[in-house]
This record gives C-alpha cells, structure tokens and sequence, in this order.
C-alpha cells in the first residue's frame, strides 16, 4: 500500500512539473488578482478538472474513448488550435493591465476559461491516459484507491501551490518584468507543444 502511495506521487509530480499552459494559467492567475480568493475558482475548477481525467484514466473509461482514431483526430485538432490561440494570448499578455481584467472577470468566465484550459489540452489528457492510467494497472483494490488517492492530492496541492507562488512573484515583481519574461518563456513551450502536437496528428 506504501509502495502505491509513493509511486503515485512520484508519478504525479513528474507529470505536472513541466509548464504548460494549464499551469501558466494557473499561475498568472495566482500573480494577476488582487487578493488570493479571487484566483480560488480557477485553482479550484482545474484541480477538479485534473481529478476526473485521472479517475477516468484509472478506472479505463477514457482509454476505450482514445481507441477511436476519429476521436483522436478531433481531440487533437481542436487542442493544437487551443494551444495557438493560447499560446498568443500569454504572449501579449501584459501583467500590468491584468490586474485589473482579472478582477473584473465573473466567477462563471474563470471557471469555464480554467476549464477549457485543462480539459482541451490533449497533450495532458494523453499523459494521463497513457501514463497515470497505464501504471494504475499494477494495482488492485486498496492499493489501486492509494494510488489515484496519491495522484489527485498531487494535483491539488500543486495548484494552490503554484497560484500562491504566482502571488509572491508579484509582490517582489511591481512592475511586472518577471511575469512579462515567464509569459514569453510560456508561450513558446506551448506552442513548441502545439508543433509536437501536430507532428502526431500527421501520424496517425
């Protein structure tokens, strides 16, 4: 039961660590609002979002979905121009005026922008198909729960931790220069996603 615990959070922190556009997002959020409650809904919205892909994943539900290659053609082809689209709007994105749009922004346009963010990135969706999912079969019963168990708490904490860490940033960062390098730094990364991304959808 140990053993499924620790390999579940070693899993999950390999996965989340690199930046993408769900954790950019997060992030900024964290860096871009006044005050930390502000920012919960997106916290909250793309740690649930990544709760139901890994249960999914492990109980096999989304790994019959994926076997469809028409599914995956869509999946792919609307995720690469998400990740454009996604990857321009950081680029131009200006931390001095998205204090203010931010603050603005109702409950209902954060949750359903988090949303899309976590949930319209194949790139994501596959690594925790293939990858959580794939792993979880080494585990039944208890051990199976101690695993997904590990996996999603990962995932929470990793979020609060990063929205937190985008609002110390800001405190240190008045002007908005760090947040200006890492939004550039972002968006390259996650259109070099998109570019991988589309390599795979020539191949299929």
């Amino acid at each position: 039961m140990i053993e499924a615990l620790i390999h579940g959070i070693i899993l999950a922190f390999g996965l989340i660590l690199p930046l993408g556009v769900q954790n950019v997002f997060v992030f900024n959020q964290g860096a871009s609002h006044l005050k930390f409650r502000n920012a919960l809904p997106v916290v909250i919205t793309a740690a649930v979002c990544d709760t139901v892909l890994i249960i999914l994943a492990i109980v096999g539900v989304s790994v019959l979905v994926l076997t469809f290659v028409w599914f995956k053609l869509i999946l792919f082809s609307v995720g690469i121009l998400f990740l454009l689209y996604m990857g321009y709007t950081i680029w131009k994105s200006d931390p001095a005026t998205n204090e203010r749009v931010n603050e603005k922004m109702s409950v209902r346009k954060q949750i359903s922008f988090a949303a899309s963010v976590s949930l319209l990135n194949p790139h994501a969706i596959l690594d925790t198909i293939g990858v959580i999912g794939t792993n979880s079969l080494n585990y039944i019963g208890i051990e199976k729960l101690m695993f997904a168990i590990a996996t999603i708490t990962v995932s929470w904490l990793w979020f609060f931790g990063l929205a937190v860490t985008g609002r110390y940033v800001k405190r240190f960062d008045k002007n908005g220069s760090w947040v200006r390098v890492i939004n550039k730094i972002s968006a390259i990364i996650i259109w070099g996603v998109a570019v991988y991304l589309l390599l795979q959808l020539v191949g299929i």
